[in-house]
């Protein structure tokens, strides 16, 4: 820990907030501290865990009317690149683990996800919807780079010609070019990429573990040059910290190459309520305060907004100027460019093809 500002270097969350579905909890006391001091151990190494976890199914139904998708799948639980923000934190909470700092340091790696995948292509009641990788945790996070889930999951995506869309903030997306060039062969791809800032300091403190925005934009860059349809997220959109670079952003995400932009606003439900206040108190502290009215004045008083077709776009004034400057951005920027929609017709034959082995036999499947 940093002893100028009692910091927790290198993560968002700066504290372990307690699980509200268990009757335990973990608190590290002044005391212990103290003895660690005394003694020159170090109370907390700040170590990310892998843990691996075996699901029964990987393809998520999203039942929430104002998502924008109906089919997600998540190789990771947990997401070690900590933004502090981050509404899939309360989900932590259902494996049994704390929405702050475990959420960044104990990520549940699916290595079955691959299989999974295919069995439920496979399966008779399944027609081509487009599953969204990283609804909820990003399929590129740092993990990524040691068990390779997402690319034999993209590999699945492209042997039966089924669209997938991805959502990121991680350069390491380029490492899958390869695939992603032939999967827009065939209209099955799309990608999100969140851009929260265009300032690597604002970008530092809101997400300690995501790529630079230099590496994002030039990510947006090459994926355009390859004709692969980027859209950029501006998300989420915090009042008094990012609200101001709505239009700058907009012009620069265009510049390189990206189809269209999307936005939401910060809610701070369940826990992250508790996880934010803890870390702008201590990261921005002059800042505090009015980051936390404005946030509360957007969502009807309260930092906690789950209204369906509110809680994303937030209301009242300072909203209203949020949406404003979006539809300027999008009147400015991309009132020519339209984003594709993916090819769901290849996929019923070529599973049919893909039943049946060189000698006309059905497979297990």
């Amino acid at each position: 820990m940093s002893k100028e500002k009692n910091i927790i270097k290198g993560r968002g969350a700066q504290l372990n907030v307690r699980n509200k579905f268990l009757e335990a909890s973990h608190e590290t006391r002044d005391d212990f501290l103290e003895y660690c001091r005394l003694e020159g151990e170090v109370a907390d190494k700040n170590k990310t865990s892998y843990l691996e976890v075996f699901p029964k199914t990987i393809v998520n139904k999203v039942t929430s009317p104002d998502v924008g998708m109906a089919y997600s799948m998540n190789p990771y639980q947990g997401c070690e690149h900590g933004c502090i923000y981050c509404y899939a934190r309360n989900s932590h909470e259902y494996w049994g683990y704390s929405a702050g700092l475990d959420f960044e340091r104990k990520i549940l790696v699916k290595k079955n996800a691959p299989h999974l995948l295919e069995q439920k292509l496979l399966s008779k009641n399944w027609s081509a919807k487009t599953i969204v990788m990283a609804g909820n945790t990003d399929c590129y996070q740092p993990a990524e780079q040691e068990f390779r889930i997402t690319r034999k999951c993209l590999e699945i995506f492209l042997k039966y010609k089924h669209p997938v869309a991805i959502i990121t903030k991680n350069a390491f997306i380029r490492r899958d070019l390869d695939l992603l060039k032939e999967l827009t062969a065939h209209g099955l791809i799309a990608v999100n990429i969140s851009i929260t800032s265009l300032s690597e300091e604002t970008r530092r403190v809101l997400e300690p573990r995501t790529a630079s925005i230099k590496k994002r934009l030039e990510t947006v860059k090459l994926l355009s040059e390859n004709n692969i349809p980027v859209n950029v997220m501006i998300a989420p959109i915090i009042p008094a910290i990012n609200s101001h670079e709505i239009l700058p952003l907009a012009k620069a995400v265009k510049e390189h190459g990206a189809l269209s932009i999307a936005f939401t606003m910060v809610r701070l439900n369940g826990a992250i309520g508790e996880i934010f206040t803890d870390w702008i108190q201590k990261t921005l502290p002059d800042k505090a305060e009015k980051v936390l009215h404005q946030i509360a004045e957007c969502h009807g008083g309260s930092l906690n907004d789950s209204r369906y077709g509110v809680r994303k776009t937030g209301e009242g004034k300072i909203a209203e100027q949020i949406h404003n400057l979006i539809r300027i951005a999008r009147n400015t920027y991309f009132k020519d460019t339209d984003f594709p929609k993916l090819n769901h017709s290849l996929f019923e034959m070529q599973r049919h093809k893909m039943k049946y082995n060189s000698n006309g036999q059905t497979s297990l499947f």
